[in-house]
């Protein structure tokens, strides 16, 4: 069985300050509907598509369009101030954490939620898998949220 290492809190808080410092830093601009986006984001606590990002942002920054945030969350990515989560066929979702931690994915309506969790890097190199080279894992519960479960 797999060690855990549990965290009680992020080891890399979310930045509540802005995104400007890093952006500049990684030679991109900050702009309004950049910051706009990126403090959406460090405000929830799930992992939104672009879609739900557009339209959270839309609220506050009327004239932003959907590939204005798309080019955000993508420029945010590349910067290290969020991640993008795939699966398969369904909508990327995107994380403003960017630390070690573990997600639960809902398998009916496909909300992400962060976990406190990490299994310890170690049990990766005892996997064996001719033809292939590990660079990394993502640890992810999967399964049924309260909401579906009641629904």
């Amino acid at each position: 069985m797999a060690a855990v290492e549990r965290h009680t809190t992020p080891s890399r808080p979310r930045r509540a300050a802005g995104a400007r410092p890093t952006l500049e830093a990684a030679g991109r601009r900050s702009t309004p509907q950049r910051e706009a986006v990126y403090r959406y984001l460090a405000g929830v606590d799930h992992h939104p598509t672009a879609e739900e990002v557009y339209l959270a942002v839309k609220r506050r920054v009327p004239r932003v369009s959907l590939a204005t945030v798309y080019t955000a969350l993508e420029v945010l990515v590349r910067s290290g101030l969020a991640s993008k989560l795939t699966y398969g066929d369904a909508a990327a979702r995107y994380d403003v954490r960017t630390d070690a931690h573990s997600h639960a994915r809902c398998l009916v309506c496909g909300r992400v939620r962060d976990l406190e969790i990490v299994p310890e890097a170690g049990w990766v190199r005892t996997l064996r898998t001719p033809g292939f080279e590990f660079t990394g894992f993502r640890f992810e519960l999967i399964g049924r949220c309260a909401t579906c479960r009641r629904g």
